[in-house]
């Protein structure tokens, strides 16, 4: 392919290619969204040590991370169907990717609350708090601080994850970028291109995690 054919198929693929990014970023943000809910209520169980409640949340961070994000897809999509319960694809998508990301961000506030040491929670003890008020006014704040990056981390890998939601026909990036390739036969450019923008997503929200970061850094001094 010749330089002129090849920036006129770039031009002709890339409105299609950006609406199909604008698909990925809504699932990453609304499945990141999501997850945090579920991580957080996972936590607060499990640090409460609620009997029943806190042995399934611990099963379900253990299943969460030991079975693929595709077979959790498929079990929500194509499973649940079979007893009654159906989704919408895009409905399906987010809250496989949801359900997914909150076992693993349960996990990462668990362990930056666990890595604030006993004297935090002994101060707000000492001030005549409870424990609740302690851990919301004392050891979050620093457990957030912590665990900053682990969470950027997960929503950039979430970003890639959402790949995984085409088999479903949800019309993000890559299934975007597949039906282009169906109608033009050029697969490597149209491939470098979609990686190029699953990149610069990525990129964005890596600046946004260090800006983040000097701001909480800078408040923690303070």
């Amino acid at each position: 392919m010749d330089l002129p054919s090849l920036i006129q198929l770039l031009k002709d693929a890339f409105p299609i290619l950006l609406h199909g990014a604008g698909y990925t970023l809504f699932l990453a943000i609304a499945s990141m969204l999501g997850g945090l809910l579920i991580a957080i209520l996972v936590v607060l169980i499990r640090l409460s040590k609620i009997p029943v409640l806190s042995q399934i949340c611990a099963v379900y961070v253990s299943c969460i991370r030991g079975t693929p994000l595709l077979v959790q897809l498929f079990v929500i999509y194509f499973g649940l169907p079979s007893i009654g319960i159906q989704f919408e694809p895009l409905t399906a998508g987010v809250l496989a990717l949801s359900l997914n990301v909150g076992g693993y961000l349960s996990e990462t506030l668990r362990g930056s609350i666990n890595g604030i040491t006993q004297g935090q929670w002994d101060a707000g003890k000492s001030l005549g708090l409870t424990n609740s008020q302690t851990l919301r006014y004392v050891v979050a704040p620093q457990a957030l601080r912590l665990a900053v990056p682990s969470l950027s981390n997960s929503l950039i890998s979430l970003i890639k994850d959402t790949s995984l939601v085409s088999v479903i026909s949800v019309s993000e990036l890559m299934l975007a970028s597949k039906e282009v390739i169906a109608t033009t036969f050029q697969p490597f450019p149209l491939y470098l291109m979609a990686a190029a923008i699953y990149w610069l997503l990525s990129a964005s929200f890596e600046t946004v995690q260090r800006k983040l970061e000097v701001k909480l850094n800078q408040m923690y001094i303070r």
